[in-house]
């Protein structure tokens, strides 16, 4: 190769490494400094014991995570309905609100780096049985998506989330 190729060559790299996304830069950090940020549900699937599977449709939800390690996560429903009374809600409708809001959580969050996995560690929960308990998940990561597969000891149940980094 002669001097003007190597030069020529070399340019083309300095400037496809310029053009580089920011976010494929970004990555370069340990599993922990990529996940620190905030995160929208883009869908989640529940996967019982005996392989039924349930999809949600069109789940609302935002998960964040500081660099400090702590999280707050919340999820529901996009069609839940209404109240018809908003200052006398039901009992009835009060408990479905309830249903349909399936992730209310916070605590503190670490990861494994080596088997790409987070704990998370349900300080407070909607649910109260889920206080003081872990819930281990393995991690995918590629660019703006987070994939989290979550298996609820306590169900048997299987959860997929999908997020996307939000901008």
């Amino acid at each position: 190769m002669n001097r003007r190729s190597t030069i020529t060559l070399s340019a083309i790299a300095v400037l496809g490494l310029a053009l580089l996304p920011s976010t494929i830069v970004a990555q370069q950090g340990t599993l922990k400094q990529q996940l620190v940020g905030t995160w929208t549900l883009m869908s989640q699937e529940n996967t019982a014991s005996n392989g039924t599977k349930t999809q949600l449709s069109n789940p609302k939800g935002i998960l964040f995570f500081d660099a400090g390690g702590r999280y707050s996560e919340m999820a529901v429903r996009s069609d839940r309905p209404k109240f018809k009374s908003a200052s006398q809600p039901t009992n009835e409708e009060l408990a479905a609100a309830t249903r349909d809001y399936f992730a209310a959580n916070f605590g503190t969050w670490s990861v494994n780096e080596v088997d790409k996995t987070l704990t998370q560690r349900f300080d407070g929960a909607l649910r109260p049985n889920n206080e003081g308990t872990d819930v281990k998940s393995s991690v995918s990561l590629a660019g703006d998506e987070l994939k989290l597969a979550s298996m609820i000891p306590s169900t048997g149940v299987r959860i997929d989330f999908v997020y996307r980094r939000a901008k």
